[in-house]
């Protein structure tokens, strides 16, 4: 188990390196010169590398704010969102996925699945915006930069109301990605011989599912908590757009938008710190679920 978690540390250190080189070479981009060659985008990647490494991320071409406080305004409504839309993900995606994993019913759902998996996460944002617009007479949310109203535990109709659109969206697309997985591994899971073999053992149906399978799947999903994080933050780029929240993820594509590459390559390597970092803690905890010495 030591090793293993040793392994995928540094491959999670290639990896973040990987994205600071990333970011720092979109942050060259912001160089007057940068883009007459190549000798002189080379020296603003190299420069922007040793500013990242020396935490020094340069400041906003449009605001002239400071790197670090434009992530401070804007980032903590992003991981709010992301945070509560994971719980919907898992409180949703995780009993669609053991529903959707047993045969008859997933050849049934396949393609009602496919569709709605098709469906862009603005579609997702814009129906249930109408909907609750037009059938509980909610007025839709309207964002007001970070004091949108945006919590994590509303205390009142007001907040309840600006959170759950948005929430739910984030969260909807966050349990598209967990049951795929859960009804991935539970596909695998199904073809595994060992299940076979243990019921020839004397083990009866339920106890190789509650002693084996249940542990298999649930190590399945968490291998895949990379992926969910990855659908998390893709849908809260749409989403606050579409609610006009000013996040970190919104911040991102209107920075890309308008050339501001010190804020785009800050939230790109944030963006991409917390994917790997989640894929890491999935793999690992996913280890110790499925311990090599408790398999068949």
């Amino acid at each position: 188990m030591f090793r293993f978690v040793l392994r995928e540390a540094g491959r999670l250190a290639l990896g973040l390196l990987g994205a600071l080189l990333m970011a720092a070479a979109m942050g060259a981009l912001a160089a007057p010169h940068a883009g007459t060659s190549i000798t002189a985008f080379l020296a603003a990647w190299g420069e922007a590398v040793v500013g990242f490494v020396r935490l020094d991320f340069g400041h906003s071409a449009i605001s002239g704010a400071s790197v670090p406080a434009e992530l401070g305004a804007h980032l903590p409504l992003t991981m709010g969102l992301v945070a509560e839309g994971l719980v919907v993900a898992l409180l949703v995606g995780v009993p669609v996925g053991f529903l959707l994993g047993a045969g008859p019913a997933r050849r049934a759902a396949s393609p009602f699945v496919q569709l709605v998996s098709a469906a862009p996460t603005f579609v997702a944002a814009l129906a249930l915006a109408y909907a609750a617009f037009r059938g509980l007479g909610w007025a839709v949310p309207v964002g007001a930069g970070v004091k949108s109203g945006l919590v994590l535990w509303p205390h009142n109709r007001t907040e309840i109301q600006a959170a759950l659109l948005p929430v739910l969206t984030v969260g909807l697309a966050g349990a598209g990605a967990a049951q795929l997985a859960l009804r991935r591994v539970a596909s695998q899971t199904a073809r595994e011989p060992w299940r076979v073999e243990l019921r020839r053992m004397g083990l009866t149906a339920l106890d190789v599912e509650r002693a084996y399978v249940i542990p298999a799947v649930l190590a399945g999903l968490l291998a895949c908590l990379g992926e969910v994080v990855l659908a998390l933050l893709s849908a809260a780029a749409v989403t606050e757009w579409v609610f006009n929240y000013a996040g970190a993820a919104d911040l991102f594509v209107k920075s890309v938008a308008l050339r501001d590459w010190s804020i785009a390559a800050a939230i790109l390597f944030v963006f991409a710190g917390l994917t790997m970092t989640a894929h890491f803690v999935g793999v690992s905890i996913a280890r110790a679920v499925a311990d090599p010495g408790t398999r068949p």
